[in-house]
């Protein structure tokens, strides 16, 4: 719940300081060659920005359903944990190679995307973890 309100706080002051940038880029439109280019500009990477910003909160908002619809996963007994709740290393390792052993064995089940994307979050790679899980949203869809 942390994280959602988090996301919400950033996306508002983002919103804010759009409006703001979208306002000064109207103005600039009036003021010559060089303002009416810079008012462009503006324009073009708060657009750029709200897509971003749309795309990362599809994003958050189809792994959050995906997570409830999926429901209680428990962690094979084996993993070892940290202190601070992450996992140790070498059970991360071996917990990306089970989950990939497991969407290559079923690539068109978005579960085992869905877990592969956890894996790799447990592992650090956020990015590869992204594409995991829209991935698994696409064949969410396609179910």
């Amino acid at each position: 719940m942390r994280a959602r309100v988090a996301a919400l706080l950033l996306v508002a002051v983002l919103a804010t300081v759009s409006a703001y940038l979208l306002v000064r880029a109207v103005d600039l439109l009036d003021e010559g060659l060089s303002g009416l280019l810079l008012g462009l500009g503006v324009l073009l990477l708060v657009g750029l920005g709200a897509l971003l910003v749309v795309g990362e909160v599809r994003l958050g908002l189809g792994s959050e359903r995906l997570g409830r619809a999926l429901g209680d996963d428990p962690d094979p007994e084996w993993l070892e944990r940290r202190p601070s709740g992450r996992l140790t290393p070498e059970s991360a390792e071996r917990l990306f190679a089970l989950r990939k052993a497991e969407v290559e064995a079923s690539p068109q089940d978005w579960r085992c995307w869905w877990r592969l994307a956890a894996a790799y979050g447990e592992s650090g790679d956020t990015s590869a973890g992204r594409r995991a899980m829209r991935r698994a949203i696409a064949l969410a869809r396609q179910e």
